[in-house]
């Protein structure tokens, strides 16, 4: 076994075949998880060597492990693909596209140098045999021929395999890579499509682990792919934050040993994240782009965006960006830890934590960190205020049991229609971006919502225990606050109903319709209580009087004692469990509170769908004006510009489109809901504009948030 660095060139050069055998998977790669970032990379090493002419960066795109075979032909060199097919056949798809595309724009000796990557020369091909070097023997081999062997320019949905991923991946880079070079009529065109070869020529790089006939390949690549730990986010950006230090000059090892904080047990965990687990490390990496970029990121992006957001956007060295990112780890350690502790009083920071933990949540982690980014010129009572109403958008909604899957969007947008604003005036901002939500995946519930839903919710039945036991404890919390006791120990306290679930033997009604009331409450709010440790069930499930008795004697609780220590409650029945219901609701709207006259209104989308708004109809309700700026949202164009006009028309780069799709189609050269893809000033969306004029409930001028 030899092991080689190569670039493609080196790889492809020879006349040869490389076979991927039957039994190897078939081809998976798709644009999100791998076409794109590839590209991307592709794109960015071309930009950089034709801003650097002196310079010649590479991106190492992994490894290839290849087994010499004996060959069919005595001309050509065989190698079994033993691992690396997804990348082998990435590479010749790119490779063919960018060749056609340049054969047809007068770049032939362009076109044929890559074409030697992908396709033998014929002077070395018996009668009969197919020019293309690489050689699927699976499922694969026919889409792979047809498209591989196709005359340019291909017409990608009139092949016989069209709706496969190989002749997917060919259309994918021949559009992207089209987009790119531009203009064939520019100058700046051949100095791309010179750059573009020489990157897939010699700019990519692969370990090339090529073994001899006798060795055993199924041993070796167990060892490469089954027996090893997967690479996390953090492993790759670890590598990637010292390759890039060393590349700066810096102390390395130094800097390995006082600014990389991810190496302990706590950050090597992995924490459960929805279905999924994922260290706990590439967890905040992701967070902490979120809170850096205002940008909704999937976790199988975080390494690829955090290298753009280094490379592209931080505008500073890795030594000097090193150290804030230990900082937030810091702290995001410490508010875990904090929330782990089951004593002690916690501050808004370390309660939100706790709270989303309880939830089995982690939605508002990016906005925590992005209100604590060192120079973030905030008061602590503004950063709390935020704090407590953000909370209260999520929790509201988890009282009603509605859906928190987009709310990762609005943290996202929150955070990028705030980053480059003035720090006074930031309450305001915030309140005004989550009251004026108002759809159902996103709006903030109001007060009287509540009141009509939780009155006769089966609480101990409807949330999960530990969510169920975050209210509780809120109420209680509550109580304390008013006498200055400090906060209930989180300690996992059990939840007793005060009417027993087993009610029928010792609490006996008359009839079958007070049967019905009394089984109606007892897994409502009002039911239930916090203890310091469990009842026995002889006395959980006996007679009020008994169960009082030694609710009295044991507990210390308030959300109890309120209700055993009261005289007049020698009783228990249905009408008290609703006073109390009541009670614990206006508690739970006085702990989660909303701005002074938010009523939580909300539009749906579907009974809007037949009024066809444009934004001429926005700037007649005085939702737009003419002149107003429309800002781009997307990463690849952020901070790009269009002007409104003041017949609805937008007006961008010297061009007039009539709605926002065009517009944004015209600048990313794809297909663009323009209606998410524009933003206003203040960082709402055009759809969330759109929506308020559905709703015809024009802005709040002041929200005020109770203290």
């Amino acid at each position: 076994m030899e092991t080689f660095k190569r670039t493609p060139l080196q790889l492809f050069n020879l006349p040869q075949h490389f076979v991927i055998p039957l039994f190897q998977r078939p081809y998976v790669w798709k644009e999100v998880e791998q076409w794109e970032p590839l590209w991307k990379d592709i794109r960015r090493i071309a930009e950089l060597r034709i801003a650097e002419p002196h310079q010649s960066p590479t991106h190492f795109l992994g490894a290839v492990v290849i087994q010499s075979h004996e060959a069919q032909s005595k001309r050509l060199t065989t190698w079994n693909v033993i691992d690396g097919q997804q990348r082998l056949t990435t590479l010749q798809l790119l490779a063919d596209a960018t060749s056609a595309l340049l054969g047809q724009t007068g770049h032939e000796r362009l076109a044929a140098q890559l074409e030697r990557l992908t396709h033998n020369d014929e002077i070395y091909i018996d009668d009969g045999e197919s020019r293309l070097k690489v050689r699927h023997l699976n499922k694969d081999q026919a889409a792979f021929d047809e498209v591989m062997s196709a005359e340019p320019p291909v017409d990608h949905a009139d092949l016989t395999h069209a709706d496969s991923q190989i002749a997917a991946a060919h259309s994918y880079f021949s559009t992207v890579a089209h987009q790119w070079l531009g203009d064939p009529e520019l100058d700046t065109h051949a100095v791309k499509a010179k750059e573009l070869t020489g990157v897939l020529l010699d700019g990519l790089q692969l370990v090339s682990i090529e073994l001899e006939v006798s060795e055993n390949s199924q041993e070796i690549f167990e060892t490469l792919n089954a027996r090893g730990t997967p690479l996390t986010a953090a492993d790759l950006v670890r590598n990637f934050v010292f390759q890039r230090l060393e590349a700066e000059g810096g102390d390395t090892a130094k800097a390995y040993r006082e600014d990389w904080p991810f190496e302990t047990k706590f950050w090597m965990r992995d924490v459960s994240v929805g279905r999924n687990l994922v260290s706990r490390s590439s967890l905040f990496l992701n967070q902490w782009l979120v809170a850096r970029t205002g940008e909704e990121i999937s976790p199988q992006s975080t390494f690829n965006r955090f290298k753009s957001y280094v490379e592209l956007e931080a505008g500073r060295k890795m030594a000097d960006l090193l150290p804030e990112l230990k900082q937030q780890a810091q702290q995001y350690e410490a508010w875990t830890d904090a929330a782990a502790r089951p004593g002690g009083s916690l501050d808004a920071t370390e309660m939100a934590v706790y709270r989303m933990q309880a939830s089995g949540i982690e939605v508002l982690k990016p906005l925590l960190i992005w209100l604590h980014e060192p120079g973030r010129d905030i008061t602590s009572a503004v950063r709390d205020h935020i704090i407590n109403a953000a909370e209260s958008w999520v929790v509201r909604r988890q009282l009603l049991r509605l859906s928190g899957s987009d709310l990762g969007r609005i943290v996202a947008d929150l955070i990028a229609a705030n980053s480059s604003g003035p720090s006074e005036g930031l309450l305001e901002r915030v309140l005004g971006h989550l009251a004026r939500l108002n759809v159902t995946s996103t709006y903030w519930p109001g007060d009287e919502e509540l009141r009509q839903t939780l009155v006769t919710e089966l609480a101990y039945r409807r949330y999960p225990r530990a969510r169920l036991r975050m209210f509780l404890e809120a109420a209680e919390n509550h109580y304390r606050a008013e006498t200055g006791q400090p906060q209930i120990e989180r300690k996992g306290y059990p939840i007793e109903h005060l009417l027993p679930r087993a009610w029928k033997d010792t609490w006996p009604v008359e009839s079958a319709d007070d049967a019905e009331a009394r089984q109606e409450r007892v897994h409502r709010f009002g039911n239930l209580t916090l203890l310091t440790s469990s009842l026995n069930s002889k006395v959980s499930n006996g007679p009020w009087q008994n169960k009082r008795a030694a609710l009295l004697h044991h507990n210390t609780i308030t959300l109890t004692g309120r209700v055993v220590g009261r005289t007049e409650h020698q009783v228990w029945d249905e009408e008290l469990i609703d006073e109390r219901t009541s009670e614990l609701i206006e508690i739970f709207i006085r702990v989660w509170p909303v701005p002074e006259g938010h009523h939580g209104k909300v539009v749906d989308p579907q009974t809007k769908a037949g009024d066809w708004v444009e934004l001429k109809h926005l700037i007649d309700a005085g939702l737009l004006a003419a002149g107003d700026k429309l800002i781009a949202t997307h990463r690849d164009f952020k901070g790009k510009e269009a002007t409104l006009m003041a017949d609805g028309a937008i007006e961008l780069d010297g061009k007039r489109f009539t709605a926002p799709s065009p517009a944004g189609h015209w600048l990313r050269k794809k297909s663009t809901n323009g209606w998410y893809f524009w933003a206003v000033a203040d960082g709402r969306r055009l759809r969330d504009v759109r929506t308020e004029f559905q709703n015809m409930a024009p802005p709040d001028d002041e929200l005020e948030f109770p203290v």
